[in-house]
């Protein structure tokens, strides 16, 4: 038998990302309760600000809820109990669930992952398979439990990534496979069979810090590009000349050969620059503190021509 359209949820979300998956199940099912992070300070003027989902729900007048914390929040798990959810749905909403709030629904919680679990478990799914280059991703729909990402798999569904894609197109594309699937998985919810993952193939994709944007120029040309892709909602790419932060946008590889960081061309395309292998072709330079302009543009001013030598940045190990 088939989940009735009278099915309960429960929403969990906080960002943009996940309101077509809110809109979704709206549109399908009784949305009983809403739960987003609490409002943050935002801008310059750190104005206290909901987050996309928060925002939505009361745009809709849908029941919301913005507890600080979900452990040992005995009136939030009660909040939950009295909404009557059949079950709750998470996507993208920021904090880990307590053992206790998922037995809380009948059906328990499932979650919408961006990636095809096993494979990038964690916080940046989307970033992390850009920058580790592959060419397929996806949306799972899983059982929570209460380990990372460890719960049985309900539905799972492939995205071919596409070469230009950066983490913003790629998260465009993952919200609405993941707001269909979640539907699909819903209305079939009690003829589901959970299949375990296997975690043997179990892959982490930790969450992003500013280092990461930071450029490899001893990487080869295409791994740079991928880290461009996968960084590009946040931190964004980083590179320094003598010190000074520029951030880099419209980066792809191209032909070239030198030392890496090594400017090989200014001209009308951009500014080519050598890695560890190849080069990659940068369209545009932001230094600290001012406005984006052409590569051109800025290295004119900044009197970067062929042989110049952008710094080149190691991780620390450890």
């Amino acid at each position: 038998m088939s989940a009735p359209p009278a099915l309960r949820v429960a929403f969990f979300g906080s960002p943009a990302f996940a309101v077509p998956v809110l809109e979704a199940i709206r549109a399908h099912f009784e949305l009983v309760l809403v739960v987003a992070q609490p409002d943050k300070p935002v801008g310059r003027g750190l104005r206290l600000t909901p987050p996309p989902v928060a925002a939505r729900a009361a745009e809709v007048g849908l029941p919301l809820a913005q507890p600080q914390k979900l452990r040992n929040n005995a009136a939030f798990a009660a909040q939950l109990r009295e909404s009557g959810a059949d079950v709750a749905v998470t996507c993208a909403y920021g904090k880990l669930l307590p053992a206790p709030l998922l037995a809380v629904p009948r059906f328990g919680f499932l979650n919408t992952h961006t990636s095809l679990l096993p494979a990038y478990r964690g916080a940046a799914p989307i970033q992390w398979a850009l920058i580790r280059g592959e060419t397929v991703t996806g949306t799972t729909i899983m059982q929570t439990d209460a380990g990372l990402d460890t719960g049985p798999i309900l539905l799972q569904e492939a995205l071919p990534i596409a070469p230009q894609w950066t983490s913003i197109e790629l998260a465009e594309a993952l919200s609405r496979q993941a707001a269909r699937l979640i539907v699909e998985a819903l209305s079939r919810l009690p003829d589901l069979t959970p299949t375990p993952q296997d975690e043997a193939k179990a892959t982490y994709a930790p969450l992003l810090v500013k280092e990461d944007g930071f450029v490899r120029w001893l990487d080869p040309a295409p791994a740079v590009v991928n880290r461009y892709r996968g960084v590009a909602a946040w931190p964004q790419t980083t590179a320094f000349l003598n010190g000074v932060r520029l951030k880099l946008s419209g980066l792809s590889v191209t032909g070239g050969q030198g030392q890496p960081g090594e400017v090989l061309r200014v001209d009308d395309e951009g500014l080519t620059v050598a890695c560890g292998e190849g080069a990659v072709r940068i369209q545009t330079v932001q230094p600290e503190a001012r406005r984006a302009q052409p590569a051109q543009v800025w290295a004119q001013g900044a009197g970067v021509v062929a042989g110049t030598r952008l710094d080149v940045w190691q991780p620390v190990p450890g």
